[in-house]
């Protein structure tokens, strides 16, 4: 894969879901809720096999169109008492932060989820983004590391690497979701990791730390 000078500019963008947060159980349990409360039969083991995507996206395999929206509000609304506690850090991820911040650079988390949960996941685990971007998916993510700045963008997803590609930066993939590290090259991943655990080591190659006198 081709080496990227990700230079001195100062923030570098983080997906969520399966990228910082394990969210598959929290996730599971609200989908097992939503199938409870409507009758619907949701497979919700299918469900997080999948994420990534905007919510109303899954919602779409399980309920009649009209009836996305109300059931996209539903699922949200019973997302934050069901979901935060169940949902942890995968490893690697406060480090990660640390190593973009040892540079002096700053972290933004860019992500399909709500921005309100998204905050709330991170205050939860006890982690620090300097800017939150929620409800952003592709394209919608490109459009936000443009209008940050990012240098990079670390995701999971074979659509988050697209974000980057059309963002113009690069873009490095932790295999711990859905996509393939195959997949995740042809979408354009100048770099595939199998942690955050390597997300510094990463650094080390293009964006040395600063140096405090």
């Amino acid at each position: 894969m081709p080496t990227t000078d990700l230079g001195t500019s100062p923030l570098v963008g983080f997906d969520l879901d399966m990228t910082l947060i394990d969210s598959r159980p929290g996730i599971k349990a609200v989908y097992d809720e939503l199938s409870a409360r409507t009758g619907a039969d949701i497979d919700s083991d299918l469900v997080v096999s999948r994420l990534g995507p905007p919510v109303e996206m899954e919602l779409g395999h399980w309920f009649p169109h009209a009836d996305v929206p109300a059931m996209a509000d539903l699922y949200r609304s019973l997302y934050p008492q069901i979901a935060i506690e169940r949902i942890t850090l995968l490893p690697g991820a406060a480090e990660a932060f640390a190593a973009v911040r040892d540079r002096g650079g700053r972290v933004a988390v860019i992500t399909a989820k709500n921005a309100p949960d998204a905050g709330r996941h991170l205050d939860h685990l006890g982690l620090h983004a300097d800017e939150v971007r929620g409800r952003a998916w592709r394209t919608g993510k490109a459009d936000a590391l443009r209008e940050l700045g990012a240098v990079a963008y670390v995701g999971d997803h074979v659509h988050d690497m697209e974000a980057a590609v059309l963002a113009e930066i690069p873009g490095v993939a932790v295999t711990t979701g859905p996509s393939s590290p195959e997949e995740l090259e042809a979408a354009g991943a100048v770099r595939v990791v199998t942690s955050l655990a390597e997300i510094p080591g990463v650094l080390d190659a293009v964006w040395p730390p600063r140096v405090v006198a």
